[in-house]
């Protein structure tokens, strides 16, 4: 076959093979069949370039010869490729980036200048280029990561003028409801929101009597689970039910999450005058029904006068919730669903505090690293499903080994979260920093760490296309 000849006639035609096969060879092959597919065909790649040079390059052979070494590849047993998969695809990898980047440090001084782009033209592809993974991950922060002080001022400001209605209305309807202060919590207030200030979380703290009720961790109860702790109504021979206003939400001698929950939702979500609150802050607010969450939805405006705004819509969630010395359970029905007497022990607070004591410590980029994957991962469509607490986690597993998290070691620590990630898709698990029991993978469909394993696969030996 005489590639030299027909080369440009069939261009387009080896185009279309090779995008066709790259995008369905995770569903043939799984990922780690498409990511050998993808090194082999890098290596017909740069097989078909070699073969068409002019024959004064006097290693003709020899790269021929390497190619075809890759290429090889291809016909590698289904053993090789799930049991190899950290060793083979990440040789390989390796060696195509060094080939990929002796390229491009050979070809600027000639390309560079005589490129100018055009005025319509984006001009990502060329920063890709110039640009080192340190300055691209910088750049991604500061534009898409980092919120500005005004986008999150807005947003605390909106939320607590929306606490302060509930509260208020909350005291008045239910005077006797053992309440404490509403306050707001969550990433908006921890400064750890990305890609724009859109969410917003109210914790409705509620008051037990510490002789009437008894927090049970979820090993100690027939649930199991560690993030199902359950309250148990204590001392009933002394105090019978009626003594705590909570006793009315008693379900089998627990208080139910479900049962407070579905409270908060008819006096809150389904009774307050929304529009009467809506002319008062002049935007629109209105509750999000149909789903087991306690949400309202804001937009900017008002709603009498009908406009579209291009603003984006902030949701607020109310999320009831028991405290006890560094012990916070929330009722969020649709993590411990379908147990009702069931309350979610939220490692949050542990998490957030334990990186902000690890930077604070050694003036570290971790919760740099945090918002960033965070971004990645809601600005990619593969990654979307990757939520907040596993890329936390796996930030504080990565701290017990590695030490070193100054700012001018970001793109190592970057690459080294990716790579990670991969390991623990290709185990199935990402165990819990403060609860091992606890994969953080587990809710995950095979379809979804497929898509992931394979991104995250491509990004291994080119990074920087996570930050387009």
């Amino acid at each position: 076959m005489i590639f030299h000849s027909s080369r440009r006639r069939g261009e387009d035609g080896i185009a279309m093979v090779v995008d066709f096969l790259l995008s369905n060879a995770r569903l043939v092959l799984g990922v780690g069949g498409a990511a050998l597919l993808g090194i082999a065909t890098l290596a017909v790649k740069r097989l078909i370039e070699r073969a068409g040079r002019a024959a004064e390059d006097e290693k003709v052979e020899q790269k021929m010869a390497e190619s075809w070494e890759e290429l090889s590849l291809v016909s590698a047993s289904p053993t090789l490729i799930r049991r190899g998969i950290e060793g083979v695809v990440m040789k390989h990898v390796a060696k195509a980036t060094r080939q990929q980047k002796a390229d491009l440090c050979q070809k600027p001084e000639m390309s560079l200048p005589e490129v100018q782009p055009k005025p319509g033209s984006n001009p990502k592809r060329l920063q890709l280029c110039v640009l080192t993974l340190q300055e691209r991950l910088q750049q991604h922060y500061h534009t898409r990561a980092a919120l500005s002080t005004e986008d999150i001022h807005r947003a605390q400001s909106m939320s607590l003028e929306i606490c302060t209605e509930i509260q208020g209305f909350l005291h008045s309807r239910l005077p006797d409801m053992p309440l404490g202060e509403m306050s707001l919590g969550g990433s908006l207030l921890d400064d750890l929101q990305v890609v724009s200030a859109d969410h917003a979380c109210l914790l409705v703290p509620l008051q037990l009597e510490s002789s009437l009720w008894r927090l049970i961790p979820g090993e100690e109860t027939l649930l199991t689970h560690p993030l199902h702790w359950m309250v148990r109504r204590v001392n009933l021979e002394y105090f019978p039910r009626g003594r705590s206003y909570w006793d009315r939400y008693l379900v089998g001698g627990y208080l139910s999450a479900e049962a407070v929950v579905n409270m908060f939702s008819k006096a809150v979500m389904e009774t307050v005058n929304w529009p009467s609150i809506s002319s008062t802050l002049d935007c629109l607010v209105r509750p999000v029904l149909g789903g087991p969450e306690l949400k309202l939805e804001i937009q900017p405006g008002n709603e009498k006068e009908g406009a579209e705004t291009s603003d984006q819509s902030l949701f607020i969630s109310m999320l009831p919730v028991l405290r006890e010395g560094d012990v916070v359970l929330t009722a969020q029905t649709e993590l411990t669903s379908p147990w009702v007497n069931a309350w979610h022990l939220s490692l949050y607070p542990w998490e957030t505090q334990r990186l902000a004591q690890l930077d604070m410590a050694d003036k570290g980029c971790r919760r740099h690293t945090l918002k960033i994957l965070k971004a990645v991962c809601r600005l990619n469509p593969a990654l979307r499903m990757l939520e907040a607490a596993p890329l936390a986690n796996l930030i504080l597993h990565l701290s017990d080994i590695e030490k070193d998290w100054s700012e001018e070691s970001l793109d190592v620590r970057f690459q080294q979260c990716i790579t990670e990630l991969i390991g623990y898709l290709e185990q199935g698990a990402l165990h819990s920093y403060f609860k091992p029991a606890v994969n953080l993978l587990s809710t995950l469909s095979e379809d979804q760490v497929d898509q992931m394993g394979f991104m995250l696969y491509c990004a291994v030996s080119e990074p920087e296309i996570l930050l387009i």
